[in-house]
């Protein structure tokens, strides 16, 4: 345990969960993870070994003891294997193979295959301890003590969530096949002196002049971009040969300074035997703004409401994956969001396939929040957010480094209509890496983390898995940092900043990594699901998935008053 953690307070704010104790039982890497992170957050967590209970086969944590709640019960969290799934499941391999994750990762060569990591679990451990914080929240808010389940197959299926939604759309085509002939799934490219590397634009014309830099046939440059713009979407990336073998003549120094004139981002992938970053004091890397504010405390919560964060107010300007999926995590836990988007609305809103009048993929991420449109370059748009900001208690964004501060919409800025607010970042490499920092997009972190080494598993070249799963649990743990966040505020009454990144969700993977070979969770009797589609239409799957114009991941928790005491597990 690092010294950060074992402080009672990091950058000027008080730990959240400071005096607080826990109990543990089990031993699945998702309870693992998440009694870490509740350490991590200053609770003292115990765990005494032995089986889990009955009715939490993959693990249970409990608080014991929360000095800032009133007696009676106090929350816990009971992990699963299946949840509301109802297909057996014993262990990671199960869950990957049943809820789809091999399918998903296996597309961009052409099979099934697991996934080097066990990533269902670790996502199911920091939705964990985002649960039994937000319980926490709860009782300091004046609710009633909740308990919560979770389980690995929820959590699976969260990060498929976007790929379920594609699949089941009306009208939804195949999005991904046998490469074309000549074609070959790429990249990571290889350069002539060996150097193994990810590309990374969002701009169509930084695609084509790159290419046209390294001398490439025009033609397959303008073929590629379409495949490589939609990898997200789709998880493959077939790209012409010719492309490939374009960069394989030239050496990586010759790429990369083509790449910087093109305004392209190149970064090598490392092995899984890389140092990792140096990890922030705090996950999350909490830190105080303001002093406390007691008149802007948050509202109470009445006795009858089983939503932790029900009357919470978040204001929300993202894009894409990682930070539309923590505003949506926060929704999910009862939090009222409300996007900032341009004007004429986010551009992912009409992105095919379609489920009624917006686009599935965004739907996956976005149901459920309000929206706004403001140019926020104009004064106008400025003063929207600035006002809307002061009747907030959170606000989420994921803009790039100094975007905040042109825009007028940093911490300081805000301080003067809402003192108290939270703010929450998510990113892409956070201070892992000095300025000027290459995009914060899922492949490039997963090739330098070290991550793309392990995903594929031993004896298989590195590459990242096309499946965005630093940007899924990413956003998880963007949740968790703001709910971590309003705890501290809550105790505080001050301000408090949270910023997480991709580095820190590739970071968590690979101390979570097992060792060459098969982990504990590893079970393997569970049949492989190959179309998604058919996955959500199973009635096994029924209580797992919501329904409306195509199919979308459920809430991975439920939360019902804590009945039993304090240091009493579920029978």
């Amino acid at each position: 345990m690092t010294a950060g953690r074992r402080r009672a307070e990091v950058a000027g704010v008080a730990l959240p969960l400071a005096g607080a104790r826990a109990r543990a039982l089990g031993d699945s890497l998702a309870l693992r993870v998440a009694a870490e992170r509740l350490r991590a957050l200053g609770c003292a967590v115990t765990a005494p070994g032995g089986p889990p209970p009955s009715g939490a086969p993959a693990g249970w944590i409990g608080l014991t003891a929360l000095p800032f709640a009133p007696d009676g019960p106090l929350p816990g969290c009971a992990v699963s294997w299946s949840g509301p799934v109802g297909v057996p499941m014993e262990g990671e391999r199960d869950v990957q193979a049943a809820c789809g994750i091999e399918h998903v990762h296996g597309r961009a060569s052409g099979g099934p295959r697991p996934l080097g990591v066990d990533y269902a679990s670790v996502c199911a451990g920091v939705l964990c301890s985002l649960a039994v914080t937000a319980s926490a929240l709860a009782l300091v808010r004046g609710g009633r003590s909740l308990s919560a389940t979770t389980s690995v197959a929820q959590a699976a299926l969260l990060s498929l969530t976007q790929y379920a939604a594609a699949a089941t759309a009306p009208g939804a085509g195949p999005d991904f096949g046998d490469p074309p002939p000549g074609d070959r799934r790429t990249p990571p490219f290889r350069a002539a002196d060996g150097v193994l590397f990810e590309v990374e634009t969002l701009d169509a014309e930084a695609w084509r002049d790159l290419w046209t830099r390294l001398g490439a046939d025009p033609g397959a440059a303008a073929a590629g971009w379409l495949p490589f713009q939609r990898r997200f979407a789709t998880a493959t990336c077939h790209l012409p040969a010719a492309l490939g073998d374009t960069v394989a003549a030239l050496d990586y120094a010759q790429v990369r300074a083509a790449a910087e004139r093109s305004g392209v981002s190149v970064v090598p992938v490392r092995s899984a035997d890389t140092p990792p970053d140096p990890a922030p004091d705090s996950p999350w890397r909490l830190r105080g703004l303001t002093p406390g504010s007691p008149g802007h405390a948050l509202p109470p919560l009445g006795p009858h409401v089983h939503a932790p964060l029900s009357g919470i107010r978040v204001l929300e300007a993202t894009t894409r994956v990682q930070g539309p999926l923590a505003g949506h995590l926060l929704g999910l836990l009862g939090a009222r969001v409300l996007r900032v988007e341009p004007p004429g609305g986010d551009p992912m809103r009409g992105v095919p396939p379609m489920a009624g009048p917006y686009s599935a993929r965004f739907l996956a991420l976005n149901r459920g929040k309000r929206a706004v449109e403001a140019d926020l370059k104009s004064e106008r748009g400025r003063r929207t957010a600035l006002d809307l900001a002061a009747s907030a208690h959170v606000f989420l964004h994921n803009w790039p480094p100094g975007r905040a501060e042109r825009l007028g919409l940093a911490p300081d800025d805000l301080a003067a209509g809402r003192p108290s607010l939270v703010h929450a970042h998510t990113g892409g490499w956070a201070d892992a890496l000095p300025d000027p920092q290459p995009l914060g997009t899922d492949y490039l972190v997963q090739a330098h983390s070290g991550v793309a080494a392990l995903v594929n598993g031993p004896g298989e070249p590195p590459a990242p898995s096309l499946m965005t799963i630093t940007d899924v649990l990413g956003g998880i743990i963007g949740a968790e940092g703001a709910v971590a966040a309003l705890l501290a505020h809550a105790r505080t009454g001050a301000g408090v900043r949270a910023e997480t990144a991709l580095v820190d969700a590739a970071r968590l993977l690979r101390e979570a990594a097992p060792p060459r070979g098969p982990s504990a969770d590893r079970s393997a009797g569970a049949a492989v699901t190959t179309d998604l589609a058919a996955m959500a239409a199973d009635p096994a799957f029924a209580t797992a998935f919501d329904t409306d114009g195509a199919a979308y991941a459920r809430a991975p928790w439920t939360f019902a008053p804590a009945a039993s005491g304090p240091s009493e597990e579920p029978r």
